[in-house]
């Protein structure tokens, strides 16, 4: 209250402090905007308060006709003008209303970051989260205290910041290091999707892998996934099509159901060598294992037998309308009952026939062998 007195003047005598419950602030704002006669009430915030103020939650819950917002300089601005560095393209969020995790993938790619901190997740935290993602390619500035007599801004390297602590009031930026590459060394190679399928683990030599990378590419591109879909991988396996469509849907949800507890094992194990966060594995047996999940708007069926035919009848009423169901299945038979049962949910199916053959060198000539077929069958849930 000394910092707003020296601003403002001595304070009037109705002067009220607002509470930090959003709810019971706007419930003060609206009984003083009821109560005013001759002058409109005046709130007073630090910085601007359209940039992760309270403002936008006020405009929701009372209206933005009521309110005239006068801005003043923002601390992410003032911490951008203490290092120097323009800040029109950064990458800005604020740890208090985003996950950890969503926030080290964006990050991973972005060439400058502003970042409030909070009080749960400091700057050695997200310094910490970065390194052990494998990214260590910026140069870091704690910016403490802003605007006061012990403002102070602390420059190091990422492995320097996750091993000290800082004020509370602080903004933390990051500049991509010149000259390096666009992911971690351990990350090159590898692809969003379409990766070869000695990139996963597999359950050897059991089956190796369901799902190979030819067809998988394929059923993704069936299951038309956008940035934020939410995805189940029906007998996962050791996550292959989890893995992939969770890197296509960065914003998303994927859930990996698998009952084989060793192949759950290394679906969890593939997941962290590729870091991908938003994809959750889930051991168990459909249907009772997605009893709980969020309904997909898409869903990928692994199927080798005529079992697929019950899982499609359980899975089929959870498929969000407009969504996509792809399945694999192996056989003709199991197509052409695939394709009956699907058509009598009033659905017209689509069957792809994936024949591949690989190069071979056999003493100075060249040869192709051939994989077995597999067939992908591909359906829409359109609106009721």
């Amino acid at each position: 209250m000394e910092k707003v007195a020296r601003i403002f003047g001595d304070p009037p005598p109705d002067q009220q402090i607002l509470s930090a419950d959003l709810e019971a602030m706007a419930a003060t704002i609206e009984a003083a905007i009821s109560d005013s006669v001759d002058e409109a009430p005046i709130m007073l915030a630090s910085g601007d308060p359209l940039f992760y103020g309270t403002t936008r939650f006020l405009f929701d819950r009372l209206g933005k006709d009521r309110f005239e917002v006068f801005p003043h300089v923002s601390s992410m601005q003032l911490a951008f003008a203490r290092i120097k560095e323009s800040w029109d393209e950064a990458y800005l969020t604020n740890l208090a209303t985003q996950a950890l995790p969503k926030v080290v993938d964006r990050i991973r790619v972005a060439e400058k970051v502003g970042v409030f901190t909070s009080i749960d997740l400091t700057p050695r935290d997200l310094a910490q989260a970065l390194l052990e993602q494998g990214v260590d390619y910026f140069t870091v500035y704690v910016c403490e205290n802003l605007g006061s007599k012990d403002e102070c801004v602390t420059r190091g390297s990422l492995a320097q910041i996750a091993n000290q602590d800082f004020a509370n009031l602080n903004v933390m930026i990051l500049v991509r290091m010149p000259d390096v590459p666009d992911r971690p060394a351990s990350m090159q190679g590898r692809k969003v999707f379409g990766n070869p399928d000695d990139c996963f683990l597999q359950s050897q030599p059991k089956r190796g892998l369901l799902t190979r990378c030819e067809v998988r590419v394929l059923a993704l591109s069936e299951m038309d996934l956008g940035p934020g879909s939410t995805a189940w991988d029906v007998g996962a396996g050791s996550g292959s099509v989890a893995i992939e469509a969770a890197q296509l849907a960065p914003g998303g949800q994927v859930f990996g159901i698998e009952m084989d507890v060793e192949d759950y094992n290394l679906l969890i194990e593939n997941s962290r060598s590729f870091g991908v966060n938003n994809l959750t594995p889930v051991l168990g047996e459909a249907p009772a294992a997605w009893k709980d999940l969020p309904a997909p708007d898409a869903i990928f069926i692994g199927g080798t037998g005529r079992g697929v035919l019950q899982i499609i009848d359980s899975a089929w009423p959870r498929l969000k309308a407009g969504g996509r169901l792809v399945v694999q299945v192996a056989s003709l038979d199991t197509v052409t009952a695939l394709v009956d049962s699907l058509k009598k949910l009033g659905v017209d199916p689509q069957v792809l026939m994936i024949n591949l053959a690989r190069s071979r060198e056999q003493l100075d000539a060249l040869r192709l062998e051939a994989a077995n077929p597999a067939f992908l069958v591909s359906v829409k849930k359109e609106p009721a």
